[in-house]
């Protein structure tokens, strides 16, 4: 066994000490370059009910917004409407002034945000809905649009209105129908089942499908085609 002079030892765990020290240092200043890289790339969320308007609404104008999670998203824009819904009247011209200076690359990406989060609902449906048994599907889509009408209200009104699924159902059957009529009644020479695939991907392929991949494209045309089909008996 080999025996080291006491100042070699001493020496030798200085050395070693300094080392592990040395290493821990870096490690942490690694962890903190890592993270001041990532707060300048990405922002979370302000506050909605703490945060001055214009940096609520600015957040929708950036492209981090899309980072957030789809049901992150959704309850952000929950919250906003209940914010903005009871706005006092300063806080309404800040928001006028806001959306009056919003132009260029700031609106165009505002836009494409929404365009993003409406595209997100539509494919995490359609991704579900395509890989459902076919014996699964009709059920599947009832629950979505139950599920979706009831977002949107919450957002629109604070809250769902008083309203059984079936009922909920029974609506959106009751628009898919009158809005055929409407355009038949424009469109003699057109059969309905032409009249209502375009119409009721107009809103789609108009704006949306640009944020989206082929996949998505392919699942979410295939879905809401067959969620017509399922509002208008088939027509």
């Amino acid at each position: 066994m080999i025996v080291l002079p006491a100042d070699w030892r001493e020496r030798l765990f200085d050395r070693r000490t300094l080392a592990i020290a040395g290493g821990s240092l870096a490690a942490i200043a690694i962890l903190f370059a890592v993270l001041a890289w990532w707060s300048s790339r990405w922002r979370p969320p302000p506050s909605i009910f703490d945060s001055p308007v214009d940096d609520v609404l600015g957040y929708l104008a950036i492209d981090d917004f899309n980072e957030l999670p789809l049901e992150d998203r959704v309850e952000f824009m929950i919250d906003f409407a209940n914010r903005f819904r009871g706005l006092e009247q300063s806080e309404s011209a800040v928001m006028a002034a806001f959306m009056a200076g919003l132009t260029g690359d700031a609106r165009e990406q505002m836009i494409q945000n929404a365009r993003i989060l409406a595209k997100d609902i539509l494919a995490e449906g359609a991704s579900t809905y395509v890989n459902l048994p076919d014996a699964e599907k009709d059920a599947f889509i009832d629950s979505w649009l139950v599920e979706w009408s009831k977002v949107g209200e919450r957002i629109a009104f604070g809250e769902p209105r008083d309203r059984s699924d079936e009922e909920r159902i029974e609506e959106f059957r009751g628009e898919a129908r009158r809005g055929q009529e409407r355009t038949a009644e424009r469109n003699n020479d057109i059969s309905l089942t032409e009249v209502g695939a375009g119409r009721f991907l107009d809103f789609w392929q108009s704006d949306v499908e640009k944020a989206a991949s082929p996949r998505e494209q392919a699942q979410i045309t295939t879905f809401m085609v067959d969620v017509r089909k399922r509002l208008t008996g088939g027509l």
